[in-house]
């Protein structure tokens, strides 16, 4: 398939169709994986560059640390993947291999937003034409109380402490809609990362004794089971074109199979979280060391941070393994939306993939915001993706095509893969977008939101229907980047091996 090609950016050198590099006065490697279809935005480009400064900071902060006799700290490696678009500080699509150092802002607000993708037992041909009810009925479970998610505050520190496996193991799952046998052995062998042990749920101790006071006793609330805002959402999809034909078969991909894929992540946890490190670095920092240019805090792997870390790690884990959860009970309200319209299905886990993580092996730690791991064979040993590689879900903007593929462990991505086709339009500028292509848009594609523009007493109200259709421009095709280009980088950088197409039947957005 051929692409158009898109301006490169001048300080980019292009290495060959699938590869550039981004020279830097500091000589740390930074490559994308990106072919000439794809866009790549300056403003992204002077963000990473202003991230390369934190090189300098591990030298001044190693300096000024007392006591610091350890290995000097420093970033290794930057990978940044096709979708790569600019953040708040840190791309996303940014992957940061560094030594003795750990970078909470690499992982950011969303701790665990990830990518969850189940293979049901129904065909696309048998739910088309109970669309129009189960968009109500979807509206109805995510929106108007429909969700009925009771935790009792055992199970809300199992979850916090131990992830989906502390969560399934403490029994009484049964009332939960949806729920299946095979969801407790599928939360160890199909998530990239099942569960953060932790020691402590105390920063979060207030979401656990919201489920009551008394022993036992179990309760819903508003937070767990929430999509989120921005670019969250919960899709039903059916395989439209199947690229790997025995991977396909070996993850029960057929076409016409109807799938549901969840992106979601930690919600207020992870801010409360991320909100924990900056507070513990700046009370830390060096007195007379003046504060980055950048705003990139970092913390030395030394004893003289161990304290401060500690409680931020706490924290963060918590926040992961209650994304975990979420990502789960939003596939759960899923199943039972199709189960109320559709009949029995059965529906299983293929793969569960963060994307706003950190992994630390020894004194390296690889930061990913915005990227999946897409690792090969070696690292799926002994489970049921040894033959083939890590799944690896790339969605498109809403409406549009999304992609599974297996990865292969690419030493110049550190692993890693985009997590979607990633922003064309900053938000703000696609907010200003065309009222003619939204609504040729809605008349193509069905979008589940808490409001019904559809009801006509919605309709009468024009300041409530133009802050609705100025979010949901936000979010519509034309502010991303076409998924094809995209995935044919992944493909041709020898990445990721495309296995299938999904094409979405309708979107819930919250």
């Amino acid at each position: 398939m051929r692409h158009d090609r898109a301006r490169q950016d001048h300080r980019l050198e292009r290495l060959d169709d699938h590869w550039l590099r981004l020279p830097n006065r500091w000589d740390v490697p930074v490559e994308i994986c990106a072919g000439p279809g794809v866009p790549l935005e300056p403003s992204a480009v002077d963000e990473v560059l202003a991230v390369l400064e934190t090189a300098g900071t591990l030298e001044r902060l190693a300096e000024a640390a007392l006591g610091h006799t350890g290995p000097a700290p420093r970033i290794t490696r930057i990978a940044l993947t096709p979708d790569f678009h600019k953040g708040a500080g840190i791309p996303i699509g940014t992957v940061i291999e560094t030594e003795h150092a750990l970078i909470p802002q690499a992982v950011g607000n969303d701790v665990n937003c990830g990518m969850r993708l189940e293979v049901t037992s129904l065909d696309a041909g048998a739910v088309r034409p109970r669309l129009d009810a189960l968009e109500r009925r979807l509206r109805h479970l995510f929106f108007e109380g429909g969700r009925r998610i009771a935790l009792t505050p055992l199970q809300r520190e199992a979850l916090l402490r131990d992830g989906l496996p502390g969560l399934l193991l403490t029994g009484r799952t049964g009332h939960w809609p949806g729920i299946a046998p095979g969801d407790a052995d599928d939360c160890v062998d199909r998530v990239h990362a099942s569960g953060f042990p932790v020691g402590t749920a105390e920063a979060f101790a207030d979401w656990v004794r919201s489920a009551g006071g008394e022993a036992g006793r179990a309760s819903g609330d508003s937070v767990i089971g929430g999509i989120g805002g921005g670019n969250h959402f919960v899709e039903l999809q059916y395989v439209s074109r199947v690229h790997d034909a025995a991977a396909a078969h070996a993850w029960g991909l057929a076409p016409g199979t109807v799938v549901t894929m969840a992106h979601s992540g930690s919600l207020s946890l992870g801010h409360q979280a991320h909100a924990t490190a900056l507070d513990r670095l700046r009370r830390s920092w060096p007195a007379g060391l003046p504060r980055p240019s950048n705003g990139i805090m970092p913390f030395l792997l030394d004893e003289r941070s161990e304290g401060d870390r500690r409680r931020y790690l706490d924290a963060f884990g918590n926040a992961a393994n209650f994304a975990l959860g979420n990502r789960f009970f939003l596939s759960l309200t899923m199943r039972a939306g199709l189960a109320a319209e559709c009949g029995a299905l059965s529906s299983r886990l293929l793969y569960d993939a963060p994307h706003n993580l950190f992994w630390r092996d020894g004194d390296r730690v690889v930061h990913r915001k915005g990227a999946t791991p897409a690792g090969g064979h070696e690292p799926m040993a002994g489970g049921p993706f040894a033959m083939w590689g890590e799944p690896v879900i790339v969605p498109g903007s809403m409406g549009a095509a999304s992609f599974v593929l297996r990865g292969r462990g690419h030493p110049r991505t550190l692993a890693s893969a985009c997590h979607g086709a990633g922003r064309r339009v900053p938000r703000g500028a696609a907010a200003a977008g065309s009222e003619a292509d939204l609504d040729a848009f809605l008349r193509e594609f069905r979008v589940v939101t808490p409001l019904d523009h559809r009801d006509p007493r919605v309709a009468r109200r024009p300041d409530v229907m133009a802050a609705w259709r100025r979010d949901l421009k936000q979010e519509a095709p034309w502010a991303y980047k076409d998924i094809g280009p995209v995935v044919a980088g992944l493909h041709g950088g020898g990445v990721a091996v495309p296995v299938a197409e999904l094409r979405p039947l309708l979107t819930v957005k919250g």
